[in-house]
């Protein structure tokens, strides 16, 4: 008896695939996924590369859903046929490439640099959803993405990005703020990067010199970019309503961080911080506004205190407010009683609304005497 090669069966399962209804068609494709889903790593790597023709050939006579259902199970494939894999992956349809882009193993580099080359927005937020990106990619996607692909890499801790995507999205930043907002929230993002993210845009015109001479540079801290005052207009109830969510969700997975909150100070954001600063300490978003506008400070420090923050922090606060910088005495003040006060003093202070009372009511000599009771 004749033995045939494997080449002799692939042609005639060729031909019969030209000729199978559309419907039958499926119905294989359907069973060759079963049997690399069922056959273990030890074979699968001989299978796929067998029936790999043949769902080439399948992929073309079936419907978007069978197609899609077919990106769906080789995306969880470690092992995977890998020229239907490619096919799936450059489809035209975002939705068949989708789960392929955003969860297989076996796409190599190569591949995905070759989508991100010749497809366009849909297939770039599929890739930018994967565990891991390397830089080069990143840096792909960066230059041909839209804002909103740039904004899901950004937020994609598993993406890594080179010093050439840094300069890009640096570039990009200058025209669309939510992009430096995401970089700057990012906690690896490098401070050189920060740095320059916060700084001035050339395009505006530079701020009038203060006198400086008196004031005494902080030591431990850079000096530029020059902070932006936080401004003595009050945001409205709709820009709380739109800090809230960010808010809260920072502070729910831990990113509510002293670097996040001094970057809202730095930026002048202030439907941000003081919300940040409600969120942290406790206090209602009213007594927050109010002890932020006040001239004396110790309110301010106390509910920085209970919100956990450092003194860098606090101190970013403290000289982004509007009503002129901070002396060197209002500073060294403000520094003795942010050392005096304990943590837990403070949170109390702060949940017992007493923080109020600090603020301004009862007058300076009021407060002072309450403040001294709870150091």
């Amino acid at each position: 008896m004749t033995a045939i090669s494997p080449v002799q069966i692939l042609a005639e399962l060729e031909q019969a695939v030209a000729i199978c209804p559309p419907e039958r068609c499926a119905r294989i494709l359907s069973g060759i996924v079963r049997l690399l889903s069922a056959s273990g790593d030890r074979p699968q790597e001989l299978l796929v590369n067998v029936v790999d023709g043949i769902l080439l050939r399948l992929t073309e006579r079936v419907t978007p859903n069978t197609l899609f259902q077919l990106s769906i199970t080789l995306s969880e494939l470690t092992v995977a046929p890998k020229e239907t894999l490619q096919r799936l992956a450059l489809h035209e349809d975002p939705a068949v490439a989708g789960p392929v882009l955003r969860g297989s193993q076996a796409l190599s580099p190569t591949d995905l640099e070759v989508v991100a080359t010749f497809r366009g927005d849909p297939h770039l937020l599929a890739i930018s959803a994967r565990d891991r990106i390397e830089p080069a990619l990143a840096g792909m996607v960066v230059k041909r993405g839209s804002s909103a692909v740039c904004l899901a890499l950004i937020e994609n801790p598993g993406a890594r990005f080179s010093d050439a995507a840094y300069a890009t999205l640096i570039e990009r930043s200058e025209q669309d703020g939510e992009i430096a907002k995401a970089l700057a929230l990012r906690p690896d993002t490098p401070d050189m990067v920060v740095r320059k993210l916060l700084r001035p845009s050339p395009r505006q015109a530079p701020a009038a010199k203060t006198n400086e001479s008196c004031v005494p540079p902080e030591q431990g801290t850079y000096s530029s970019p020059k902070p932006a005052p936080i401004a003595s207009k009050r945001p409205c109830a709709a820009d709380y309503e739109r800090a809230r969510p960010e808010i809260v969700a920072l502070n729910r997975v831990g990113k509510l961080s002293d670097s996040t909150v001094n970057r809202f100070a730095m930026r002048g954001e202030i439907a941000n911080l003081l919300m940040a600063l409600s969120v942290l300490s406790g206090a209602p978003i009213e007594i927050i506004e109010h002890i932020m506008t006040d001239p004396d400070c110790e309110a301010l420090v106390m509910a920085c205190r209970a919100s956990r923050l450092n003194w860098q922090t606090t101190l970013a606060i403290l000289s982004n407010r509007s009503g002129g910088r901070l002396s060197f005495a209002e500073r060294e003040r403000a520094q003795k009683i942010f050392e005096a006060l304990l943590l837990s003093t403070s949170q109390w202070t702060v949940r017992w609304g007493e923080l109020a009372a600090n603020a301004d009511i009862g007058g300076p000599g009021h407060r002072s005497a309450r403040t001294e009771v709870h150091r």
